[in-house]
């Protein structure tokens, strides 16, 4: 057996498995979230961490960066599309500890949550949308 076959996956396997769940999201949702951009990132920048108050970078999955829909007028120009960053290490980290769910169903649920935030939609609304089938 190779050390390969137990390797965390790259950033760029990181970023295929975050489309596929993206893509198993009810369709609804995802039409609603438009052009939403995915960047994985080992951690988030230091600048961000001190920004929110956090210490440990393991303390951050996922953050949504744009204009939110409860806060955009049509009075702001053309906005730049949204962007979800996922960070790869600290979601590994948390996947490691919970051993009861699938990566794939991990990322589903950062999505979830930090697209959540660009339709201000609630923590209830965000679990009903996780728990379709």
């Amino acid at each position: 057996m190779s050390l390969s076959a137990h390797a965390a996956p790259s950033l760029d396997d990181f970023a295929r498995i975050a489309e596929a769940a993206y893509a198993e999201l009810p369709a609804e949702f995802r039409k609603l979230a438009g052009e939403i951009q995915f960047r994985v990132l080992d951690f988030a920048d230091q600048e961000t961490l001190e920004s929110m108050g956090i210490d440990d970078a393991f303390e951050l999955t996922g953050l949504y960066h744009g204009v939110d829909l409860t806060q955009r007028s049509v009075l702001d120009g053309a906005p730049h599309a949204p962007m979800v960053f996922l960070y790869r290490r600290p979601i590994l980290d948390e996947w490691a500890e919970n051993g009861e769910v699938t990566l794939g169903e991990l990322i589903a649920h950062v999505l979830v949550h930090e697209i959540g935030h660009h339709f201000g939609l609630s923590d209830a609304a965000m679990h009903a949308i996780e728990d379709r089938d």
